[in-house]
């Protein structure tokens, strides 16, 4: 007993607070002998037996994270408390604990940006959208599954609405619904990720990266968390054999071959929606 009272003892974790699970913890002398080596659990909690009194070099590390290092001093009497040891994600920021979390449309936005005329900006946005995300283990094999209803595209014009569900642009009768598949992540910056996957929209599948924007986690009123995301990606609508070109008399294409997506995404953790 007495040794589990002086045994070392801690946890590791991210920023935001969550388990760092199977951290490795090695323990030196001031001359850098290793003095002993302990595993974090799945919880990301350190126990481990007792260290003789003294000064020691604690170094913890993870795969995906940034080394931390700091001094611990032992008494011959007290415990080895190693408190919260705080790691920081390599290549990246901080994102949500490993797991599935589900979109939740009611409170997220599919929208994209289209040139008209080579003068404005023409707004839609995709009312009906559902998906499904798997961070990994390892963060850079997480998954995402999307899938849109083409014909829920909305501008704010009726009659250009339904010109954008015909055979000229997303032919909806025919391809129902746009999906997104992304099978990987790649760290970009401090706050900002590529997802690299594959989109299908009006029958071609053409490769697409999203520029990813982790905005935080938090809990809801229903009890559970939540995590934000923002994720923009531009498209050439020629590449989804969407080549409609009305050319006005001035020689200007009336629709941009560039398409700006722009999605607000937040999810909850799980495999499904609260009820609220």
């Amino acid at each position: 007993m007495m040794d589990d009272v002086r045994g070392l003892r801690g946890s590791v974790r991210t920023k935001d607070g969550w388990a760092v699970r199977n951290a490795i913890v090695t323990v030196t002398d001031l001359m850098g002998r290793q003095t002993a080596r302990f595993h974090a659990g799945e919880d990301g909690r350190v126990a481990g037996g007792p260290l003789p009194g003294g000064t020691y070099t604690v170094i913890v590390t993870a795969l995906g994270y940034e080394p931390a290092a700091s001094t611990l001093i032992v008494s011959s009497r007290g415990p080895a408390d190693l408190g919260t040891v705080v790691l920081s994600r390599a290549g990246g920021a901080e994102l949500p604990p490993p797991g599935v979390w589900t979109i939740d449309p009611v409170h997220s936005s599919v929208g994209a940006v289209a040139q008209h005329l080579g003068l404005s900006s023409v707004r839609g946005r995709f009312g009906a959208f559902e998906g499904r995300i798997e961070i990994g283990e390892r963060v850079e094999r997480s998954r995402v599954v999307a899938r849109i209803d083409a014909a829920s595209i909305d501008t704010g014009n009726k009659m250009r609405d339904d010109h954008l569900r015909s055979p000229d642009f997303l032919h909806v009768d025919a391809h129902p619904v746009i999906t997104y598949e992304g099978s990987g992540l790649t760290g970009t910056g401090p706050d900002r990720w590529t997802v690299h996957g594959r989109l299908t929209l009006n029958g071609h599948t053409h490769p697409v990266d999203l520029d990813l924007t982790y905005l935080g986690t938090g809990p809801d009123p229903w009890g559970g968390t939540r995590a934000a995301f923002r994720a923009t990606t531009e498209l050439n609508r020629r590449d989804f054999g969407i080549r409609y070109s009305q050319i006005l008399e001035a020689g200007v294409n009336a629709v941009g071959e560039s398409l700006r997506v722009e999605m607000e995404i937040q999810a909850a953790q799980g495999d499904s929606l609260p009820q609220a």
